[in-house]
């Protein structure tokens, strides 16, 4: 039975090994994980002091076009129909996309949720950052900075491009010089995001659930999370997502988090001067959060050898939304019907 390998835990890399299992039954499929949790840039994050009390700090929903809602049809009605995700009901002031037959979809339990459901069958080792891979008697070895190296098959990359090329080992011989100048050419925009915790029973009196702002230099979006994912409680306090501007986020991307992190509170305090003083605040810095120039040229992947197969997935090669993930896994999954 063959071992494959895929690297990263977020939306592409769940969606991949769920379909690999389910379609494959001659693969044994691995995923390592460099984080300490799933989901990637779907992440959703937990009041250090009520781990009931969440924020989604990456994708805050989803949306859906026809286009993508009749071809990708199966996947939304499955997660629909398992209570993964529901209609987005609150309001969203400034959302641009109001055309005829799109569909907002929230994920009640977080937007990790998304991913952690389709990692649910596959056997997931966090902490496992990919440092090395090496070509090894017909197989790849496949080495990270915790645990002992091993032996796959075939291996899925779905971390961000830039990150993939820091890779070492054999990976200068793998990937061709025109491969190498298709990828170095991908480019992603950066962006902060913060998490407010509040107590239970505090009151936001905003009239949306989440709010995009036009005349900040330094906010593009705000959220009152648990009001747009319709899961407010009286045992569990509101939370606030605030993201950045693409400009502040380039601005600022090479700084510390912590440094960042005042500017961004003094900004909001501007838009929401009426806003409570939250229990604790999480920041996070998104270096790679949204691909803005992607490669094309072989959509949804790359293939970087046949044998043994080595592939590059992800919205490197789409676009940065969970139809782009889609997307590449079909394309990733394309390549394995053809070889195993």
């Amino acid at each position: 039975m063959a071992r494959v390998l895929v690297v990263g835990a977020g939306m592409t890399g769940g969606l991949c090994a769920a379909h690999l299992l389910r379609g494959r039954g001659r693969l044994r499929v691995a995923v390592w994980e460099a984080a300490t949790s799933p989901g990637g840039r779907m992440n959703t994050s937990r009041d250090p002091h009520n781990p009931n009390c969440t924020a989604d700090l990456g994708a805050q929903y989803i949306t859906a076009t026809p286009y993508y809602a009749e071809k990708h049809q199966s996947f939304y009605e499955e997660l629909v129909s398992r209570g993964i995700l529901k209609p987005l009901l609150g309001s969203v002031e400034g959302i641009t996309k109001k055309d005829e037959g799109i569909c907002n979809y929230v994920a009640p339990r977080g937007i990790s949720s998304i991913v952690k459901y389709y990692l649910s069958d596959s056997d997931v080792l966090y902490n496992r950052h990919v440092t090395h891979i090496y070509l090894k008697e017909g197989k790849l070895e496949v080495c990270c900075d915790s645990g002992p190296a091993e032996m796959f098959d075939a291996v899925v990359l779905t971390m961000p491009v830039p990150q993939m090329l820091k890779l070492q080992g054999d990976m200068k011989t793998l990937i061709s010089e025109s491969q190498r100048q298709r990828l170095e050419a991908v480019r992603f925009s950066s962006r902060f995001a913060l998490a407010l915790f509040y107590e239970a029973g505090t009151r936001i009196d905003e009239p949306w659930a989440a709010k995009y702002i036009v005349d900040n230099p330094c906010i593009r979006f705000i959220s009152i999370d648990s009001k747009k994912r319709n899961s407010e409680s009286p045992e569990v306090g509101p939370s606030v997502v605030v993201h950045t501007t693409v400009q502040f986020g380039a601005e600022n991307v090479d700084k510390e988090k912590e440094d960042v992190e005042p500017l961004i509170l003094e900004q909001l305090q501007k838009v929401l001067p009426a806003l409570p003083k939250p229990t604790s605040v999480k920041c996070r810095k998104w270096r790679f959060s949204q691909v803005t120039e992607a490669d094309s040229s072989d959509p949804g992947q790359m293939t970087l050898s046949i044998q043994p197969l080595l592939v590059v997935g992800g919205d490197s090669f789409t676009h940065s939304n969970f139809d782009g993930c889609v997307e590449s896994a079909l394309a990733v999954l394309n390549v394995f019907k053809c070889h195993f």
